[in-house]
């Protein structure tokens, strides 16, 4: 490259640190939700509080962070960004109830759970979900960028992808969950159990369905196995359905039905001969 050109590259890239310098790290945003979750539930944090005042005061203190990390964010430079941080706050409690039941959900299926706090401790379908929850909430209060930061966090910790965007019900059972997908515009009833590889995702990509149901829709008590893949956004899974493995589905399933991939598989003696 030559000299003038050289220059150039920097400049564009001194310009562009200026347009975001203020934003947080996904480090700090990540360490502000972990902290959250370790307060909600002392099962992950063995440090304890020696009163109900000291505990008060630490989340207090996780509001005001929570309302710095919007200060320092530019693109929340136009939100009343104290009453997002108090309104958030307000409706933790019922944040916390609805994943006490996800934890409740994973105790209740999974045969190889030994206790809640195993579950709450350990298994990464039940951070991926408490994380989910919480920038779901952000999203709902109008917060830019942060809440796919969080469940991005999630993703490359746990291989679960849920994105902020999804409408999910209580007692979401996720097990294993490694390559599970969950689309933006997914709506997910209650009591739903999804296994690893699931895909909930969209027939098309293009830019002009960001603003459409492109997400299929899954309605209560719903079982979908291994490697099953559902798209599109008229498709509909029925309450009490079940879902195979590997199933590749594209159109409505009504309710209490069961649906299977037929394997065509050979089996070949292998047995030396003597």
């Amino acid at each position: 490259m030559k000299e003038n050109e050289v220059t150039m590259f920097y400049q564009q890239l001194f310009l562009k640190q200026l347009e975001v310098q203020d934003m947080p790290s996904n480090e700090r945003i990540a360490s502000w939700a972990k902290d959250l979750l370790d307060l909600l539930f002392p099962e992950r944090n063995s440090k304890g509080f020696e009163s109900i005042e000291q505990m008060i005061s630490a989340f207090g203190q996780a509001e005001s962070e929570l309302f710095e990390l919007l200060l320092k964010t530019k693109a929340c430079s136009h939100c009343d960004n104290q009453a997002i941080a108090k309104r958030f706050f307000a409706l933790l409690p019922s944040i916390y109830e609805i994943m006490n039941t996800d934890a409740q959900a994973i105790m209740d299926g999974d045969p190889a759970a030994q206790s809640l706090r195993e579950v709450i401790r350990t298994y990464p379908g039940f951070m991926a979900i408490s994380i989910y929850r919480l920038a779901h909430q952000l999203l709902q209060l109008g917060v830019p960028l942060i809440p796919r930061i969080l469940t991005e966090y999630a993703h490359s910790k746990t291989g679960i992808d849920i994105h902020p965007g999804a409408q999910i019900g209580p007692y979401l059972y996720i097990d294993h969950g490694t390559g599970l997908v969950i689309g933006e515009t997914c709506i997910i009833g209650s009591h739903v159990k999804l296994y690893q590889g699931v895909t909930l995702g969209a027939l098309s990509v293009e830019k002009s369905f960001a603003n459409v149901q492109r997400h299929p829709i899954i309605g209560d008590h719903v079982i979908i196995y291994a490697g099953a893949t559902i798209l599109g956004g008229g498709t509909k899974v029925g309450d009490h359905s079940i879902i195979g493995g590997n199933v590749w589905l594209t159109s409505s399933v009504e309710p209490y039905t069961t649906v299977y991939h037929q394997p065509n598989s050979k089996f070949i003696e292998t047995k030396p001969t003597v």
